[in-house]
């Protein structure tokens, strides 16, 4: 099949596109701007350069329908939560020719809300954490959980008349702080989830579905992230399914009626042990090569899904396989040693058990998404990328 895959500067991206390579198919990455991360993979066929999706959703909509004509794509394999909302929204103007193997619009749009999950994981019983919808910022509500509050904008990406705008998960240590937070946030990030901070160790159920149907699940839990107090996953593990997770994760999904690859993340409450959801993204993963290191390769299920093959039973992953996202990890480190925006007064100062840890960090059982062995220019390109930010950062270069 020729595939053509989003997002190219996505490790998700290079993940798909070395799974899928792989197996013979001829797989066509497009970016923003060339050369992107996949784009230097030796498994990448072909690259396209297209029209911004952030700043110009209807400009990127026309060139795809004229380049799954041009280029004969078979499939389109969407990466980023702008490339996804925006594809499957599109589907009558990119044509019947090309599978896209992902939900419909309004279900995919659904998942990206965390009001709308947050209402819909209670009413099929699974575990949330205490929360407050707030519409308005200026009616701060009373909590019945206390301080810190996580403070959740509605989406993660919100179209507007302007393009997509990203927004960012805060925290809030007082009723004040909380007063300024919500007042410093434009309208487009409301409703926004006011919710009580789960302490635990975060975890997802990785998910293929068909039609309705699990056909392949995964369970990983995050080591470390990046900035340290909760966000990008960078190191992870292969973990044995928790029972719990799985019922819920696959009742929230067969509610949706799910089609397609999602995540859908959990934090273990240390409180009482449980589960408590945190979101769903209904895209493929940043820790997606660590799945098909430990024997589930989604991009080939889902691959599999748009041919309409029948699907055999799933066969055990290993468990403890761990995955580690390198210049991820150090920028987490960094964070960790010299302090960061953002980071809980809680958080501060694990710097020497930071540093220890990063640098036992090693052995046989250890992944990384770079370098792969055979495939070493993304590597190269990642690294290049990440020394050069780095310098801009301090001020030594001029930022591209």
């Amino acid at each position: 099949m020729k595939v053509l895959v989003t997002d190219g500067d996505n490790r998700a991206a290079l993940a798909v596109t070395r799974s899928l390579g792989r197996l013979g198919h001829e797989v066509i990455v497009g970016e923003k701007r060339t050369p992107a991360l996949a784009q230097v993979s030796r498994y990448c066929r072909g690259r396209v350069v297209y029209p911004d999706p952030v700043s110009a959703p209807g400009e990127f909509v026309q060139w795809l329908a004229s380049a799954i004509r041009d280029l004969g794509i078979d499939v389109l394999i969407p990466i980023s939560d702008i490339t996804t909302l925006t594809i499957t929204d599109s589907r009558q103007a990119l044509g019947s020719r090309c599978a896209i193997p992902f939900a419909s619009a309004d279900v995919v749009a659904r998942a990206a809300d965390k009001v709308d999950v947050l209402q819909t994981a209670e009413r099929v019983g699974v575990g949330v954490p205490r929360s407050v919808v707030v519409e308005d910022p200026q009616v701060i509500p009373d909590t019945d959980f206390g301080y810190p509050v996580v403070v959740k904008p509605h989406r993660s990406r919100v179209k507007t008349a302007e393009g997509w705008k990203s927004t960012a998960v805060s925290y809030a240590a007082d009723r004040a702080a909380l007063g300024r937070d919500l007042a410093r946030r434009p309208r487009h990030e409301f409703p926004v989830l006011l919710q009580e901070r789960i302490v635990g160790p975060g975890f997802g159920v990785f998910a293929c579905y068909h039609e309705g149907s699990a056909v392949a699940l995964f369970s990983h839990r995050r080591l470390r992230e990046r900035p340290p107090w909760g966000g990008v996953s960078v190191l992870s593990e292969s973990v044995e399914m928790c029972p719990v997770a799985r019922d819920e994760a696959t009742r929230l999904l067969d509610e949706l009626g799910w089609h397609g690859v999602a995540m859908v993340e959990f934090k273990r409450d240390e409180r009482d042990g449980r589960p408590k959801l945190m979101e769903i993204n209904g895209r493929f993963w940043g820790s997606l090569q660590l799945a098909i290191d430990a024997g589930v390769d989604f991009p080939a299920l889902l691959l599999h899904s748009a041919a309409g093959g029948r699907f055999e039973p799933q066969v055990p992953y290993r468990v403890g396989v761990r995955n580690r996202w390198l210049w991820g990890d150090v920028d987490s480190l960094l964070v960790s040693l010299f302090g960061g925006s953002g980071a809980p007064e809680l958080e501060r100062g694990a710097r020497w058990p930071a540093l220890r840890a990063f640098a036992t960090c090693w052995g046989g059982n250890i992944h990384y998404d770079n370098p792969k062995w055979g495939d070493v220019k993304p590597w190269v390109f990642e690294s290049y990328q990440w020394f050069r930010r780095t310098a801009a950062d301090a001020g030594l270069v001029a930022s591209r």
